[in-house]
């Protein structure tokens, strides 16, 4: 195929099973953009960001993760979507995302075990294994069958309160180490109940999540799920067991997978450098190209029956065609995306993305990609701020200013849990 018949198919619509359209194959996938305003609601920053993104010409825009337990946090200026906030500023939220004509998903998240100690909250995991190499993580909880319960509540109602507030779809986080990913990895999940074992059953919490949203939410909502290719650690989360969870996934009706990869641990989601693509099964090619999940997930595009949205590095049309040739359905862009949120209109106009971000100069991983995190953030910042994206960035001088900005809103953020009658709900 020609890159100019690549082209039209780049920018061609998609049907999804369910029924929705998108307008094109170029998805902004999710980054954490940490905004929340007071009471952890979006407000004018993130529904001008959105307004940008849609105007950029993307076909979909999936949004940072939205948690769905007010006690258990990524960041502390996370949002929050549970049976209590307010829905009115998430359907401002909703409406600017959708006003260039893209359609408009909320990702929804708990990031079980992945909770810094400091945010005062539950770090609740399949089993009380500890995060390894990396520290300032809260001792995780093992769940027992309530708190699975209220989990699986918790999803439900948050993505039926996102689609009442005017999202086209939600996405259901079960990559990159969160709770839902936790269950699926042998090396995190060591229950000898039905939640553990086989991967059948390690995918349990995921499938029944998945049930009980497609039942909260109208037949014309969107459903997707985010799933690792791998998680980059010997005797975890592998290829084969992400096969087996999109033929389980494929039994129910999910409209499109995303397959990224890493966790807190072998943080791969946030780019190639100073080896954190080193480990089993990544060779030169992978580390070289933009997209670097692409080897690993041909095996699961291949055998899927729900179309695949493929994530990680992806910054040119030429990247583009080359995730799209392997029969990709969706391109998800991120990085690329915050650097120049018009991207996907300049693509069709024949103009190179941006160059990638500069990498600080840290030999220690979780320095590197925190300090990668932090700059992105800080793009998102002064973009929300000033309507258009700084060319430029340190990512170094980005991560001191993270965590001086980080130690303010920690504080609001624990007033305000301190403030809410405890729900087990959320």
């Amino acid at each position: 195929m020609q890159a100019s018949d690549q082209a039209d198919v780049l920018f061609s619509p998609l049907s999804l099973p369910g029924g929705a359209v998108l307008r094109n194959r170029v998805a902004k996938a999710s980054m954490e953009e940490n905004l929340a305003a007071p009471g952890q609601l979006p407000d004018h920053r993130l529904r001008k960001l959105y307004r940008i993104w849609g105007a950029g010409g993307a076909g979909l825009l999936i949004t940072g993760n939205v948690m769905v337990d007010a006690r258990a946090m990524t960041g502390p200026a996370g949002v929050v979507l549970d049976a209590r906030a307010p829905l009115q500023p998430f359907a401002a939220w909703a409406a600017a995302a959708r006003s260039g004509g893209a359609a408009a998903w909320m990702q929804l998240n708990h990031p079980g075990r992945q909770v810094r100690a400091d945010l005062g909250g539950v770090a609740w995991s399949p089993s009380a294994v500890p995060i390894s190499g990396t520290g300032g993580f809260a001792r995780p909880v093992a769940m027992d069958d309530d708190d699975i319960r209220a989990v699986i509540a918790m999803f439900a109602s948050a993505a039926a309160r996102a689609i009442e507030a005017g999202f086209t779809g939600v996405q259901i986080h079960a990559a990159h180490g969160y709770l839902l990913s936790q269950f699926l990895s042998p090396l995190v999940n060591r229950r000898t109940d039905r939640w553990g074992g086989p991967i059948e059953q390690r995918a349990g919490l995921l499938i029944q999540v998945v049930e009980a949203v497609r039942a909260a939410m109208p037949a014309h909502a969107a459903l997707g799920v985010k799933l690792n290719t791998a998680d980059f650690q010997r005797g975890g989360f592998q290829q084969e067991d992400a096969l087996r969870v999109v033929e389980l996934l494929g039994e129910h009706p999910v409209d499109l997978v995303e397959l990224s990869g890493g966790s807190a641990e072998r943080p791969v989601m946030h780019g190639v450098m100073h080896g954190v693509l080193d480990g089993p099964g990544i060779d030169e090619r992978t580390r070289a190209r933009e997209a670097y999940f692409l080897d690993l997930a041909r095996e699961v595009v291949a055998a899927s029956p729900i179309p695949i949205m493929l994530t990680g590095g992806i910054r040119t049309a030429e990247g583009a065609r080359e995730v799209l040739r392997a029969g990709v359905a969706v391109v998800g862009v991120a990085t690329a995306l915050a650097q120049r949120p018009t991207l996907p209109r300049d693509w069709l106009c024949g103009h190179p993305g941006p160059e990638p971000l500069t990498a600080s100069p840290a030999s220690d991983k979780a320095t590197a990609s925190a300090a990668k995190q932090a700059a992105v953030r800080w793009i998102l910042r002064r973009t929300a701020a000033r309507g258009i994206a700084p060319e430029t960035t340190d990512p170094d001088a980005a991560l001191r200013l993270d965590t001086r900005r980080r130690a303010r809103l920690l504080r609001r953020y624990r007033d305000w849990l301190a403030g809410r009658t405890p729900s087990r709900n959320g």
